[in-house]
């Protein structure tokens, strides 16, 4: 069976379409739009009104993928930059208005935490063969979750921080400036300091940053490797670090913010991060 998923995060908007087959996914096309809802947050907390129909707009694009490729059942969900605001509903109805009547599951941070496990130890293949951790870094929030594959969760935590966020409250330079670098990772490692995740045996680590991060130091990332990434980062900004590596220039802005998150993580459960080819959108598939 073919189906897709649309997944309405903080930076991005994401459309995987896949067949489903003996209980794996065959990847059939994956689409990438930045509308940044995270950053586009009024004072009052609400997505503004161009937002709204530029969000609408990328998905109706992405919605229109699907169903050309013969998707038969199509799932769109958002995280948590509707989560956040405080007009999330009007994102809803104007995609059910625009969209020949799509509904949009505004995903909890448990239910978000659940599917990205189940995608991420789906992509590495880890299916009962001891304790994991994954982290879903993304833009607006960071999900930790212990278990064993396929789908038993033991533990998880939300917490509401994400590349976006780190970029746009403490690294306002492009590039950021040591200076900027060194008081971010404070302010990050404290939002991590009462984490206390159990002990597993592979931390796997899935979203956005992530994802570039394999562009630019390979399939595993230890401290050394962070060492060496937040020296590029520091040394390039995000125009001439997406030439150099081939990383979108809009993710390239966000990098430092991500690899700041996942350096709190690695540190978190003292052990590398293997970088993931599966994560919510995957695990939303794969569950009926």
């Amino acid at each position: 069976m073919r189906r897709a998923c649309i997944d309405i995060g903080s930076n991005t908007t994401r459309l995987l379409v896949a067949d489903c087959v003996d209980g794996g996914l065959l990847e059939c096309r994956q689409e990438r739009a930045f509308t940044q809802i995270g950053r586009s947050l009024d004072a009052g907390g609400a997505i503004p009104v161009t937002k709204l129909a530029e969000v609408a707009a990328a998905v109706r694009g992405q919605l229109a993928i699907a169903r050309e490729m013969g998707a038969t059942q199509i799932r769109c969900v958002a995280t948590a930059g509707v989560r956040r605001a405080g007009n999330g509903a009007a994102l809803v109805a104007l995609i059910r208005a625009s969209c020949a009547g799509l509904e949009v599951e505004i995903l909890t941070d448990a239910e978000e935490a659940r599917f990205a496990f189940i995608g991420a130890a789906w992509g590495a293949g880890a299916l009962g063969d001891g304790s994991i951790g994954v982290v879903d870094a993304g833009g607006g929030s960071s999900e930790l979750v212990v278990g064993t594959g396929p789908d038993h969760v033991q533990w998880w935590e939300s917490l509401q921080i994400g590349s976006a966020d780190v970029t746009h409250r403490w690294l306002p330079s492009n590039p950021p400036t040591a200076a900027e670098l060194g008081y971010a990772r404070e302010r990050v490692s404290a939002i991590f300091a009462d984490s206390k995740p159990p002990h597993v045996e592979r931390v796997i680590a899935v979203g956005g940053s992530a994802t570039s991060l394999r562009l630019l130091a390979g399939p595993v990332v230890d401290a050394e490797a962070i060492a060496y990434l937040l020296g590029i980062v520091e040394r390039f900004g995000a125009v001439a670090l997406a030439a150099r590596f081939g990383v979108d220039v809009q993710r390239a802005r966000l990098l430092a913010g991500g690899v700041l998150i996942l350096e709190a993580v690695c540190e978190l459960f003292d052990a590398p991060l293997e970088i993931g080819r599966g994560g919510l959108r995957e695990g939303l598939l794969l569950v009926p």
